[in-house]
């Protein structure tokens, strides 16, 4: 069973904090203002934009270089370049404090663009934004799926839900995790899982995979069935809950002899990893099935929400040997 927690806890763990962000984008000679959101948990700091970045040969045409940051070299991703939007040519006179008072062109923005210094998946990234407005509090019931259309096919998949805000508009969540992936800045791609396999005990069973990220989910689906897990896949925990409920029809009470394992991301929409966790481990059906956090978020408070509500086991994305000795303890008898 999961540990104590007040409805009021519990409330308040499917909440997200989202730093309201802006990117200026010009759509049939038109000024359209991007309004998109990462969860504050991600983020270190936001800072005017480097006036210096080192130039960093070979990489994508969205990677603008390097960044000195007290002494840490990190990437700075022009987040416009990476959805493939063509910036505005001009810039609303209340954009920023130094140009309130008149437009400025596309040739002198980077004076009043922001760097959003980020950490996650154990790596840190800054990323390059025309403004940066509020912090949002948003419930996770209020997330829904990016099942939508937008104008840019590159867009749409790097979006992961929506919300909705004041006066009708759509604030974006975005994919960061795909940068990661993209970059290839793990330290083993994915792909290594078969040799570290080729010597380790193999497992048998169904794992759960609960993730709203396709970049994320492929990943961690192709490293347990090296494993040698057979998998059922959900999008959210909402989807987890629906395909749980599907296996306990199919196996009843002898369901913990097949579902060894539930592998969940802790960011989704409508029901996040906490309040499905809390769930599982508060019905008797499924209480003694193993739960595993695999989030890219690696702060010590979100590992504490994890304990909480009963996960057994936390993992930060992506190393897939830790992944596999994770996975192991917390499947030994």
């Amino acid at each position: 069973m999961a540990n104590t927690i007040s409805a009021t806890q519990l409330e308040a763990f499917n909440e997200i904090a989202l730093l309201d962000f802006r990117i200026f984008e010009e759509r049939e000679g038109q000024r359209y203002e991007g309004i998109y959101g990462i969860n504050v948990a991600k983020v270190q700091s936001v800072m005017e934009r480097p006036t210096e970045i080192f130039d960093a040969p070979g990489s994508p045409d969205y990677v603008l270089g390097l960044f000195d940051l007290r002494g840490v070299i990190i990437p700075v991703v022009d987040l416009s370049k990476w959805l493939n939007i063509k910036p505005a040519s001009e810039i609303p006179a209340n954009w920023c404090i130094s140009c309130r008072n008149s437009a400025i062109t596309a040739s002198t923005e980077s004076k009043c663009q922001k760097i959003i210094i980020t950490e996650f998946n154990n790596i840190q990234i800054g990323f390059i934004v025309d403004a940066v407005k509020l912090i949002r509090r948003i419930n996770w019931r209020n997330v829904e799926p990016a099942h939508f259309s937008i104008s840019s096919t590159a867009e749409r998949g790097r979006v992961t839900g929506t919300t909705r805000i004041e006066d009708g508009y759509t604030l974006l969540i975005l994919d960061l995790e795909s940068i990661i992936d993209e970059l290839d800045f793990y330290e083993r791609k994915a792909d290594d899982i078969i040799e570290i396999m080729e010597d380790q005990e193999k497992f048998s069973g169904i794992a759960l995979v609960l993730d709203d990220s396709s970049v994320a989910r492929k990943r961690v689906v192709q490293n347990l069935k090296a494993m040698g897990f057979d998998i059922v896949e959900a999008i959210d925990g909402e989807d987890g809950k629906e395909k749980i409920e599907l296996l306990f029809r199919q196996y009843g009470n002898s369901l913990n002899e097949h579902l060894k394992i539930i592998v969940s991301d802790i960011e989704m929409p409508k029901v996040d990893g906490f309040h499905f966790a809390n769930i599982v481990k508060n019905d008797t059906r499924f209480s003694k099935i193993p739960i595993v956090f695999n989030s890219s978020i690696c702060d010590q408070n979100t590992m504490e929400k994890g304990n909480i509500v009963g996960a057994d086991g936390y993992i930060v994305k992506f190393e897939p040997e830790h992944f596999y000795e994770e996975i192991k303890k917390v499947l030994s008898p």
